[in-house]
């Protein structure tokens, strides 16, 4: 299977181990970013040599389009092969991509440090072995095929010229030995004769006119010669003469001759005073810089690590019964371990909270950030993952720790009725896509109705549902299609071992299977609102089938049925005044949310844009504004709310020992709109830390000077 990134290939093979099936994998140049990783997969691999071409940075302005990311991938990936097998992973090189540049792209991956062993063996024995045939190819024995490659010198070398190709055993030539044609010789024409030396450089033939018997060089004059198998072409120009002698010959015992002329050997070179650089000093094998985890901006060569830590003398908001007040909290083993006056550190770290703020951390019940796809506009694309599509390397990541949020459930788009199942993330800025799931987390899915689902804004569009009519009439079908499915399932398991041989087995359906998992309460339903009497429609039709509506998102005509909401036991998860951005959403007011919660509605604030989830304390304070909302309450709306919409209030959401070491210390009020994180703990581990964000800045700064002027120097 071929993939285009780490992530993907990461991606394949969790889905490849819950089918338990086997795999090979084409990888990119940027397979060596998560190396480690790809190596704990146990599979082979086929790597790519088309190296990322060379960033334009020679115009200032230019340069700074140039990312971070892309400076460093150009800078590391020439050692992508090097790394890869130095975890002893099983890999073939192919040319795929590279082009003409494979043979110097692959001397570029020998010259960072893949052995020339290593190289030869990806371009033989593993391939061989990979399809099966490493009796019969991939290395020269006895019943091998005669499947040869025939070099003038170490394959890997600039000089190293190939010579013949052997398929089967015939033989294909390529080009001449050119090392035999070294050497000093004589021109002899019917004017003039002249000494001169042949010497191989970069794989071709260089000549030089020499001045008398000397070595060295004839100053004025130049001469280039082309040497095919049976055939010499040779231009002089000499000294103070304005035509070029143009000669072209056949070979001889010493040398060549043509029509009037002779090029007889002489003698051997004298050893050449002056080396290529590149042969005197040895290429070294050192990263010019780390891999960096993530590998993007804000990355660094190591995560930070989870440590014991007393924070004292903060302005503490538990979201308990405590209330607000100033105390000491200690994170320890990832969770809250203590909370209370005059702590004990012991060999905790101790962190002066005097002056500042400490709350949970803020949960985002409903983001789309970190993700490289978003929709899947099948009716029903239930069957679809969030979890197989995050981006761990996503700076949004970054950023939301900076503003304090912690957790976030990653939501399918709203282009259909039913979308996919959601992914519920920590934000462990530096970890997997994996590492990042929140563990033994819930399953959600996505619901929408209104506008986007039935294809308002584009009339060209056929898909159906067309209607609002049409989007009820998918879920009943779907959920009576999924007791359907149960209704077969359950008659297959029923019968004998004999009469199942001569009966059917039902066919696995992965949409089927998650929609009952909605209908037996195995998995929660977010639904994309904002129209009354489609929120209505969606409690009739949960109703019907005897299941609860987990949370409206947007629900920004929630105002409106939020007894029904509450009566029917669903939350709301809205925006603080974020309306009049489409016709359905006419009539939301930004007293939205006190109003539900009045009714007794478990309310949350979400954020659905990167930009406005790192500030989403900011959207909290906006409540004690629009409809009196209490300081405590409106905090609790972007953290124990959002924790008890998805039902893991049981360890996140406030501060409570043995709770989630998941928390915000804050330079001000946090519900201010000059509030700034100082440090986020997502499990007790330092994810952001503004002191450590300044040396991260100047970090960049620096690799991206120190890489641009590389490139500069190389363009010279």
């Amino acid at each position: 299977m071929e993939v285009d990134d780490w992530h993907q290939a990461l991606a394949v093979h969790r889905v490849a181990e819950e089918f338990s099936t086997r795999y090979i994998l084409k990888v990119g140049t940027d397979a060596y970013q998560q190396a480690a990783r790809l190596a704990a997969t146990g599979a082979p691999l086929i790597v790519s040599v088309d190296y990322p071409e060379t960033p334009e940075v020679a115009d200032p302005f230019t340069a700074d389009d140039v990312s971070f990311t892309e400076l460093k991938h150009w800078e590391l990936a020439p050692y992508n092969l090097r790394l890869l097998h130095e975890q002893g992973i099983q890999m073939a090189i192919t040319r795929a991509g590279s082009g003409d540049e494979f043979i110097a792209n692959l001397r570029k991956a020998v010259d960072a440090g893949l052995p020339e062993e290593a190289a030869i063996a990806a371009l033989t024995s593993v391939p061989a072995a990979l399809i099966g045939e490493q009796q019969r190819l991939g290395h020269i024995g006895a019943g091998a095929l005669a499947n040869l490659v025939v070099s003038d010198g170490p394959l890997f070398d600039t000089d190293t010229r190939l010579l013949e190709t052997w398929v089967a055993g015939s033989r294909y030539v390529v080009s001449e030995p050119l090392t035999e044609q070294e050497g000093r010789y004589q021109l002899a024409t019917q004017s003039t004769t002249v000494d001169m030396a042949l010497r191989l450089a970069d794989g071709r033939l260089r000549t030089q006119v020499l001045d008398g018997s000397s070595d060295t060089a004839l100053e004025g004059a130049s001469a280039s010669v082309t040497i095919a198998q049976d055939l010499i072409n040779l231009t002089l120009r000499m000294p103070g003469e304005e035509q070029t002698l143009r000669l072209s010959g056949w070979p001889t015992q010493d040398g060549w001759e043509g029509s009037g002329w002779t090029l007889a050997r002489t003698g051997q070179l004298p050893a050449s005073e002056e080396t290529d650089a590149a042969e005197e000093a040895e290429m070294s094998t050192e990263l010019p810089s780390p891999v960096i985890y993530p590998f993007a901006a804000y990355g660094s060569e190591t995560v930070p690590t989870q440590q014991a830590t007393l924070i004292r003398g903060a302005t503490v908001w538990t979201n308990e019964d405590a209330g607000t007040l100033i105390t000491d909290v200690l994170l320890r083993d990832g969770r809250i371990a203590a909370v209370g006056e005059n702590l004990q550190a012991g060999d905790a770290v101790v962190v002066d909270g005097t002056g500042m703020h400490l709350t949970p951390g803020i949960i985002d019940e409903h983001t789309h950030i970190a993700l490289f796809g978003i929709n899947e506009v099948a009716t029903n694309s239930s069957m679809v993952r969030m979890t197989d599509v995050v981006d761990s390397q996503d700076v949004n990541i970054y950023r939301n720790l900076a503003g304090g949020v912690v957790a976030a459930q990653q939501l399918h788009g709203s282009a259909n009725p039913i979308g996919g199942q959601s992914s519920l993330i920590k934000m462990r800025w530096g970890g997997t896509p994996e590492e990042l799931q929140i563990e033994d987390a819930p399953g959600f899915i996505k619901f929408a109705l209104g506008e986007n689902v039935k294809r308002s804004t584009n009339p060209a569009s056929i898909r159906y549902p067309q209607t609002r009519m049409g989007v009820e009439q998918v879920f009943a079908n779907a959920f009576s299609q999924a007791r359907e499915y149960e209704s077969r399932w359950q008659q297959w398991n029923a019968l004998s071992n004999s009469a199942r041989r001569d009966a059917i087995r039902p066919r696995r359906d992965l949409v089927d299977e998650t929609m009952l998992e909605v209908l037996n309460g195995e998995r929660y339903v977010t639904a994309h609102s904002y129209v009354q009497s489609e929120i209505n429609m969606l409690i009739h039709i949960a109703d019907n089938f005897d299941f609860t509506i987990n949370t409206f998102t947007h629900i920004l005509e929630g105002y409106k049925v939020a007894d029904k909401m509450a009566a029917h036991g669903a939350g709301g998860s809205t925006f603080s005044d974020w309306w009049a951005y489409k016709w359905e959403v006419r009539y939301a007011i930004p007293y939205n949310a006190a109003l539900m919660q009045q009714a007794g509605v478990v309310v949350a604030l979400n954020s659905d844009d990167a930009e406005m989830s790192r500030r989403l304390n900011q959207e909290a304070g906006k409540m004690v504004k629009y409809g009196g909302v209490s300081e405590s309450d409106a905090l609790k709306m972007i953290t124990l709310n959002p924790a008890r919409l998805l039902h893991l209030d049981d360890r996140m959401g406030s501060i409570r020992v043995g709770k989630d070491a998941d928390v915000v210390l804050w330079d001000q009020h946090p519900l201010s709109v000059y509030a700034q994180a100082q440090t986020t703990w997502v499990d007790g581990i330092p994810y952001f830390d503004r002191e450590r964000d300044r040396e991260l800045r100047q970090y960049m700064a620096s690799e991206r000077e120190r890489i641009i002027n590389v490139i500069l120097s190389e363009q010279e």
